[in-house]
């Protein structure tokens, strides 16, 4: 049996035999990605190659990747025509290079928010509901069905640490060794410095996120 300490503080005992071979699949959280490398790297739009960002992931750690799935909210033609187009061609052409896309439309709701100057201003907020659900089940499924050794989360959604429960529940039943990892961008402007409790946590700094930038142009100018 081997016991060691995870990144979020959880002591974690793993008595299976670790494979030599570690086969891993990545599972992105689009929009809390895009949210996370604006706070760390000050990027204004979701440049990343999702793709790219899970072999050069796998590649550090030695892990052999097996699938990327992706996931994210779209906002409606009507209410944005940009994003929207955006996200359809990219989403598009990740399905070409193979990935796993599933997308959820946005719905829209009024948010108050504290303006520097202390008064309160009132916007329009998109928010997407369902993805954590989706990524809960894929998780899951792709668990039982055998089908990871490593599982890579790129979120920083507390929501999902109940589904660490669920797969480290499955390696005991199961007597299999599985690795639960939450990957995330960080530098010294992130507010948030955690990963999903739970689970080990890999920070992504800005020269491997840049070593993975989409730079297609998905609309037109």
């Amino acid at each position: 049996m081997t016991c060691r300490k995870a990144s979020s503080g959880v002591i974690f005992m793993n008595k299976f035999q670790e494979p030599k071979t570690k086969r891993a699949i990545v599972f992105i959280d689009g929009q809390n990605l895009f949210y996370s490398e604006k706070e760390a790297f000050g990027y204004t739009y979701p440049n990343y190659d999702p793709k790219a960002l899970a072999e050069k992931l796998c590649e550090k750690h030695r892990w052999r990747l097996s699938e990327v799935y992706f996931y994210t909210g779209i906002p409606a033609m009507d209410d944005d025509e940009k994003w929207h187009l955006f996200w359809m061609a990219k989403l598009s052409l990740l399905g070409r290079l193979g990935v796993k896309v599933y997308s959820r439309p946005l719905r829209y709701r009024n948010q108050t928010i504290k303006l520097q100057n202390g008064q309160h201003q009132t916007i329009l907020v998109g928010q997407e509901k369902g993805i954590d659900i989706r990524i809960a089940l894929d998780v899951v499924r792709l668990a039982r069905d055998d089908k990871y050794d490593v599982c890579i989360i790129i979120s920083q959604d507390q929501d999902l640490t109940e589904v660490v429960d669920e797969v480290k529940s499955i390696a005991m039943a199961k007597n299999r060794w599985i690795k639960v990892v939450s990957a995330f961008p960080q530098s010294p402007t992130s507010r948030n410095r955690r990963g999903i409790d739970k689970t080990d946590w890999i920070k992504i700094d800005k020269m491997l996120y840049d070593s993975c930038l989409d730079k297609r142009v998905y609309t037109k100018k």
